[in-house]
């Protein structure tokens, strides 16, 4: 079934949402980098194919390795390859991305507290939570990635 596009429907809610994503790509203390790494685990997770492709082209054009990109998902198994802040970064978007079956343990938050301190991890966590949102706008309405066979 097709689905409608969302920003035409809804340009004030699409607006409020791009408003948010803006801060989070802006406005925040938190590398670019590694906020795209978090926008990339969150959509995996998620399963947003258009995040998904978006966010690794963003990954990969900052000058990230595809070694590195491609394995994002098993990041614990490889963590040579990722710092303590990025690897700190993927274990709180776990966290936060599966929150109704880890409801944010205080172990996780004392970890990840422990490397962003308070600020930059309320910041982080808000950067989490608009992949989240932006995912489920993608995932429901069905967004195309950019991706070409």
């Amino acid at each position: 079934m097709k689905r409608p596009n969302w920003f035409q429907v809804s340009g004030e809610g699409a607006k409020a949402l791009g408003a948010l994503h803006h801060y989070v790509t802006t406005g925040t203390d938190l590398p670019g980098e590694l906020i795209h790494l978090v926008f990339l685990r969150v959509s995996q997770i998620n399963g947003c194919a258009h995040c998904i492709d978006i966010h690794t082209r963003d990954l990969i054009k900052s000058g990230m390795s595809v070694d590195k990109v491609v394995l994002v998902p098993v990041w614990e198994e490889v963590s040579y390859l990722f710092s303590d802040q990025e690897s700190a970064a993927l274990a709180w978007t776990e966290e936060v991305t599966r929150v109704s079956e880890t409801h944010a343990s205080d172990e996780a938050y004392a970890a990840a507290l422990s490397v962003f301190g308070e600020k930059n991890l309320v910041e982080l966590t808000i950067v989490i939570a608009a992949m989240n949102a932006i995912n489920r706008m993608g995932i429901s309405f069905r967004m195309k990635p950019l991706a070409k066979a």
